[in-house]
C-alpha cells in the first residue's frame, strides 16, 4: 500500500469533503438538464478495489458516472485537461490523477496501482483518450498491465447519450437521454511470456474488456468492436 516515498494513498481532506458536496450538485444538474437511466448497480463489488473501464465519446462521461457511482471512486484524466478553465479547477477539486496520454509514465503507474492496492476502485478509459464520435475506438493495452500488477476485477460500463453537443442540446431544452450500463465483474486471463508475445496477450485482454463494453451498448457505439460485443447473458 505505499507508494515510492513510502506514504500510503490517500485523499486529501479537503477534496473529500468538495467530493461529498459536489456528488449531489451534479446529480441535480444532469436530472435538469437529461433524462437519467442506471442500469446494474448491484454488479459494483462495494468495498472493494477494482477498475471500472467506460467508452469514452466525451467531456461529458466521468462526470456523469463519478456523479452516479454507488460508491466513491478514484478517476485518471488526459494532462490537457488541467489546463482548461473550468475543468481544471474540478479535477483539482475531485483530486483526479493526471495521466499524459500516449507516453508511459512510471510515476503514475505507481501511484494507480497505490490506489487500487489500498483498496480504492478506480475509473479510466482503455481508449485512451475521447473519441468525439459514438463508434469505439480500439483500446490501449494499459489496462491489461494495471489488473496484471494487481490482480483485481474490471467492471465494464456502457455510456450513451453523452456526446460533443450534449450540453447544446440540454440547453435548448430537449433533455438528452443518458444511461450508464454496469455489467458484472470480469476477471482477466493471466498475462505469460515476454517481449512480443506478453504485449500480444495484453492487448488481447484489452480488447475482451471492451468487448464487454461493447456488448453493453447499442450497435452504433460498438464501433471497432462491433463483431467482437460479448452481451451480458454470454
Amino acid at each position: 500500500m505505499l507508494n515510492e516515498t513510502g506514504r500510503p494513498y490517500r485523499v486529501p481532506l479537503v477534496n473529500r469533503i468538495l467530493r461529498v458536496l459536489m456528488k449531489p450538485v451534479f446529480q441535480g444538474l444532469f436530472h435538469i438538464l437529461a433524462d437519467i437511466h442506471l442500469f446494474g448497480r448491484g454488479n459494483v463489488p462495494f468495498g472493494r478495489p477494482y477498475l471500472v473501464a467506460i467508452n469514452h465519446v466525451s467531456t461529458f462521461d466521468p462526470p456523469f458516472l463519478l456523479a452516479f457511482w454507488p460508491e466513491m471512486i478514484e478517476a485518471m484524466g488526459a494532462s490537457d485537461i488541467w489546463s482548461r478553465p473550468g475543468q481544471a479547477q474540478l479535477v483539482r477539486m475531485y483530486h483526479a490523477i493526471q495521466v499524459h496520454r500516449g507516453e508511459y509514465d512510471r510515476e503514475v503507474f505507481s501511484q494507480v496501482i497505490n490506489v487500487i492496492r489500498a483498496g480504492k476502485p478506480l475509473l479510466l478509459a482503455p481508449e485512451g483518450g475521447r473519441s468525439h464520435v459514438i463508434a469505439m475506438r480500439r483500446a490501449q493495452p494499459g489496462i491489461s498491465y494495471l489488473v496484471e500488477k494487481t490482480q483485481v476485477p474490471v467492471l465494464p460500463v456502457g455510456i450513451t447519450g453523452t456526446t460533443d453537443d450534449f450540453f447544446t442540446r440540454a440547453s435548448r431544452g430537449e433533455r438528452p437521454t443518458l444511461e450508464m450500463h454496469i455489467g458484472k465483474p470480469l476477471i482477466l486471463p493471466q498475462v505469460s511470456g515476454k517481449g512480443l508475445d506478453r504485449r500480444l496477450i495484453r492487448q488481447q485482454n484489452a480488447d475482451l474488456v471492451m468487448a464487454h463494453i461493447a456488448g453493453l451498448l447499442p450497435e452504433e457505439y460498438r464501433g471497432y468492436y462491433a463483431a467482437e460485443a460479448i452481451s451480458p447473458e454470454q
